[in-house]
């Protein structure tokens, strides 16, 4: 396979809200390769492919023929070979978002054939609950866990907590509220930053993901408090929030999983 050829094509493109979209591609030609909830895919366009019209103009042209390449956390379900999902928001200003955001269904692009990561869903400790913390598009490995694992695993309880400044920025929401409702075993928080700018109102959390653990949301809402006994933390998203998160886990006695800390029960996906 080239590295410059254009292997893979769009055959879903989903307008969550302004800037922010799921997209769905499909290989040509080869097969997806195997993957583990919370790994990433490569996806690229070259200098010559167009940007979306609303988008910031370059400074200067890029090369025509080179690969623009970023990486993208996988939504779909490991077990899903027919496309693979990416939720991705557009950076007016960036060089590749724009392009992505310009494709439409039937277009081609590279989509790496190697899928990376370590940000690894299934490391989580046997039989722990899994407590996930996403803001923005930092939701997309979870729902590739909960695709992939959740209908098969009725052992422990699933919590998802994602931020957004606003309902419409909220992606994935109907789909993980009808989870939430149809199941005992799984949680969904949805909290916004800016209620005011609602209409009519806003009826779920307000503020900011760390504020769901300060005020002991989960407990009243999933009936148990997390501990480093009995879960396992994930968290996928701004850095403020990340490492914010990370500091009121370890005041609980959590403690981040490394190489060096093999028993820990926080993992983090630093991808800014």
């Amino acid at each position: 396979m080239a590295e410059n050829e254009m292997n893979a094509e769009v055959v879903g493109k989903i307008e969550v809200a302004p800037g922010l979209m799921i997209l769905r591609v499909k290989p040509v030609g080869w097969e997806l390769p195997d993957f583990t909830p919370g790994q990433f895919a490569v996806l690229a366009l070259p200098g010559s492919a167009p940007r979306h019209p609303v988008t910031d103009p370059e400074e200067a042209p890029l090369p025509p023929d080179k690969l623009i390449k970023r990486a993208y956390s996988i939504a779909s379900s490991s077990r899903t070979k027919e496309y693979m999902e990416l939720y991705i928001t557009l950076i007016r200003s960036g060089a590749l978002t724009p392009r992505l955001f310009n494709l439409n269904v039937g277009d081609h692009l590279f989509l790496a054939p190697n899928i990376k990561g370590a940000f690894k869903i299934d490391e989580a400790k046997p039989g722990s609950h899994i407590v996930m913390f996403a803001t923005g598009t930092g939701l997309a490995p979870f729902m590739s866990a909960i695709r992939t694992t959740f209908a098969t695993d009725k052992t422990r309880r699933y919590v998802i907590v994602h931020g957004a400044r606003h309902s419409w920025d909220l992606g994935y929401r109907s789909e993980l509220a009808t989870l939430s409702f149809q199941s005992i075993n799984f949680t969904y928080i949805p909290i916004i930053s800016r209620p005011d700018d609602e209409k009519p109102g806003w009826l779920g959390a307000k503020g900011y993901v760390q504020d769901v653990w300060t005020r002991g949301v989960i407990q009243s809402v999933a009936g148990f408090q997390p501990n480093p006994d009995n879960s396992s933390v994930f968290i996928c998203g701004n850095p403020e929030m990340t490492e914010n998160m990370v500091k009121l886990l370890t005041a609980c006695d959590f403690r981040e999983h490394s190489r060096k800390e093999p028993e820990g029960q926080v993992f983090v996906e630093r991808f800014w």
